[in-house]
């Protein structure tokens, strides 16, 4: 990418805002960081193009947002993790953590302090608010399309996400942007850097996708690195619900046989990881050698003692997750987590909205995937 171009003061649409609301602050400050770093080689003296902003709330709950310098004439970008369940404020007397709805309500409420002064408004939200609530069975409310339509009637142009659940949930808003980013250039990389010695040819590495909904994701991967794939397929009990979903029975597979094989997988979410994990176990069973998996989003929402014994058991040999929604600090310090930093690649879409530049390249990262792979093959030819 060429910094010059992005960051030139001829070609912008105007100039640039960050609010950066409380929650995405970590990988927001790094965006701001690269942003200021090509804005400078460019020629432009700025320090952050970040906008101090805060959601206070009264005891009762009640809450506004507030933004404490002029944004009139901006293209603004406000960046939000309705993932983080780290923040807290006080709600009677007591500690409540924001949940996703916490967290969107607050994104409206800074909306609203824009006042309609903004130039453009756009909204990087990396985990998309509601994904997994993407289509309606039976009478069942559809929450991601929904508050796709009231962003779009508050005025915001672009929606930026990654890995979006179902990207199709787009249509409810076909007159808004809406991009979704998916970063396999950065999990390649770090997986290369982290395990230099693994084969990733046919003969020695196999793309397994976790079920139907993943098969796009593993499809590409499979393609890039021209290597066998399978995929397992879940066989629900459907006459029962069980935490507001059908209980997954067994987990079927469908394809060549992973014995001796460095298997990998890619999903956009871990949420309990019990699915995760029971396709480490099958596939270990089926005397698979590795077990590698990615999820956009590793959350774990019933801890990590599962995986730090499936880890000492040797059934899973790594978790690569990214650092676009919050990641328990007990999640960085396990040996079998490897943390993908995608903050770069969010930096160069912003700027490219900024300044009209296509982005076409960014979307697909093809290119830059056969370039990483040249690249080790020329290494290990050099061995």
């Amino acid at each position: 990418m060429n910094s010059n171009s992005f960051f030139s003061l001829e070609n912008r649409v105007a100039p640039m805002g960050l609010l950066v609301m409380e929650g995405a602050q970590e990988w927001g400050r790094k965006i701001d960081q690269h942003l200021v770093n090509w804005a400078r080689e460019s020629g432009m003296d700025v320090d952050t193009f970040m906008i101090e902003n805060e959601c206070p709330r009264f005891a009762s709950g009640d809450g506004k947002g507030l933004i404490k310098s002029t944004v009139r004439g901006m293209d603004l970008y406000i960046l939000v993790d309705v993932g983080n369940y780290s923040i807290k404020y006080n709600y009677f007397g007591t500690k409540n953590s924001m949940s996703p709805d916490d967290h969107f309500q607050d994104l409206k409420r800074l909306i609203q302090a824009v006042s309609g002064k903004a130039h453009r408004i756009n909204i990087v939200m990396p985990l998309l608010y509601g994904g997994r609530q993407h289509r309606r069975s039976y009478r069942e409310s559809l929450d991601c399309a929904f508050a796709l339509q009231e962003l779009r009637a508050m005025g915001v142009e672009n929606l930026i996400t990654v890995d979006a659940h179902d990207p199709r949930v787009q249509n409810a808003v076909p007159l808004m942007g809406f991009d979704n980013l998916m970063p396999h250039y950065q999990v390649l990389k770090k997986m290369f850097s982290d395990f230099p010695d693994m084969k990733t040819d046919k003969e020695h590495f196999m793309i397994i996708s976790p079920d139907e909904g993943a098969l796009n994701r593993n499809m590409f991967y499979a393609s890039v690195l021209g290597v066998d794939m399978g995929m397992f397929y879940k066989r629900r009990d459907y006459s029962r619900i069980v935490n507001g979903r059908n209980p997954i029975v067994a987990h079927e597979y469908m394809g060549s046989s992973v014995e001796g094989k460095v298997v990998f997988t890619a999903d956009d979410i871990i949420s309990s990881g019990e699915s995760m994990l029971d396709l480490a176990y099958s596939l270990k069973q089926r005397k698979a050698k590795k077990f590698f998996a990615y999820a956009t989003y590793s959350i774990f929402t019933n801890g990590l003692e599962k995986f730090d014994k499936a880890y000492e058991e040797g059934i899973i040999d790594g978790i690569f997750g990214s650092n676009l929604t919050y990641v328990m600090p007990e999640l960085r310090d396990r040996p079998w987590f490897h943390e993908v930093d995608a903050s770069k690649y969010l930096s160069y879409y912003v700027s490219a909205l900024n300044h009209d530049v296509s982005v076409t390249k960014l979307i697909d990262s093809h290119d830059k995937i056969e370039a990483l792979l040249q690249e080790r093959k020329a290494m290990e030819a050099g061995k």
